[in-house]
């Protein structure tokens, strides 16, 4: 499995020695999959229901991958096409067209509403009537939905720069940047804002946490490390959001580990051997994985002992999974959602959206509830009963 996948990887290499869009070339069912057959789904006796509270569509993802934005019951959603809008509760509140092609998710904070382009623009909107507030630029592409706390906005173009603005007027208070190893995934990596700190993950394995008030370094620590003896064996990077979870942050890497830290300091608590570029989330007892394979892993958050494996999700192209109290969520390339049970992985329920990939990861909504976006451009929201 090893080989094949990083055959797919040198299929995909570009002349400005980045890796395409790896959630893409790891979906099972794309034209450039690897020819393992995915799993069939398996039948079993549901003990929960999976319950849609409403849905909508703003366009298609195209190649890209938009990750909607929640803030309360808001939800802001974009597409390809520049399509940006603003649901309450399922209800159309304003939809507006950006003026220019869109390339990644939305960043929002109930004042404003923020999304990029392909070309490096940032563009930034009013939460309330979608009206422009501001526009600025970063170095390339924007890929990643854009973090809005408090007074800034932190935007991660496809060279691994990060750019502060200012929420009020779009000048620029920061740029953080390092340099990258010469291969690096093309993917749609987005950093994790606290009132405080910002955590981001890098190529070659990576993570950092940068002070927002300056973008200086305030610790970095190494979630994997290159290893082989080919670039593209050595291909290691973060390619999904770290995680915060009281005091910790976890974050995965491809072809590495997934490993948790002190917040505050970058002490790492533990590490496990896993490669993943879909992501990880935290719930109460348990860190959750979604390997590059289609498994599931649960691990201890306290020791990272190993708890449970979920493989009847094969090569699916699974979402970031997302932890509802004591149960799970996973969404793959055919548009299935799975609830799983949070202790030992057993499948709960199941749901079928519109047949597209779920690329982008799904957002909480709720205790209960959340939110996802289809490459096809559906919005669904959907409640664990």
């Amino acid at each position: 499995m090893r080989r094949a996948a990083l055959a797919l990887v040198a299929l995909l290499i570009t002349a400005c020695s980045t890796v395409s869009n790896t959630l893409d070339s790891l979906n099972p069912f794309s034209k450039s999959a690897p020819k393992a057959k995915p799993a069939e789904l398996v039948s079993f006796q549901a003990t929960a229901e999976l319950s849609t509270l409403w849905q909508a569509n703003v366009g298609g993802a195209g190649e890209f991958v938009f990750t909607p934005a929640v803030v309360g019951k808001s939800v802001y959603a974009a597409a390809k096409d520049g399509t940006l809008a603003r649901f309450d509760e399922g209800r159309l509140v304003w939809r507006i067209e950006a003026g220019q092609p869109l390339s990644g998710g939305v960043g929002a904070d109930g004042k404003l509403v923020v999304v990029g382009t392909a070309k490096g623009e940032v563009l930034a909107f009013t939460a309330t009537d979608g009206k422009p507030a501001w526009q600025a630029r970063a170095s390339s592409e924007v890929l990643a939905a854009p973090a809005v706390v408090g007074d800034l906005v932190v935007v991660r173009s496809n060279d691994a720069r990060l750019f502060g603005f200012e929420a009020a007027d779009g000048r620029r208070r920061w740029v953080y940047q390092r340099s990258t190893p010469p291969l690096a995934l093309r993917s749609n990596v987005g950093v994790t804002l606290t009132d405080k700190a910002l955590y981001a993950g890098f190529p070659g394995g990576k993570l950092v946490a940068i002070a927002l008030h300056n973008g200086a370094a305030l610790w970095e620590a190494t979630v994997a490390l290159p290893r082989g003896a080919t670039e593209l064996e050595r291909i290691a990077d973060v390619a999904s959001e770290p995680v915060l979870a009281g005091e910790l942050v976890c974050a995965v890497a491809f072809q590495g580990r997934v490993a948790c830290f002190d917040a505050a300091n970058g002490r790492q608590a533990w590490a496990r051997d896993v490669s993943s570029v879909a992501g990880l989330d935290v719930g109460e007892r348990h860190v959750y994985v979604s390997d590059d394979k289609g498994t599931l892993h649960a691990f201890d958050r306290a020791t990272g002992a190993s708890l449970w494996k979920q493989d009847k999700l094969f090569m699916r192209g699974l979402s970031r999974p997302l932890a509802l109290g004591e149960r799970l969520v996973v969404a793959d390339a055919q548009g299935y959602v799975h609830l799983l049970a949070g202790d030992d992985g057993r499948f709960l329920a199941r749901s079928s959206t519109d047949g597209s990939a779920v690329a982008a990861p799904p957002r909480p909504l709720g205790p209960q509830a959340f939110v996802l976006q289809t490459r096809a451009g559906g919005l669904f929201a959907l409640t664990a009963r």
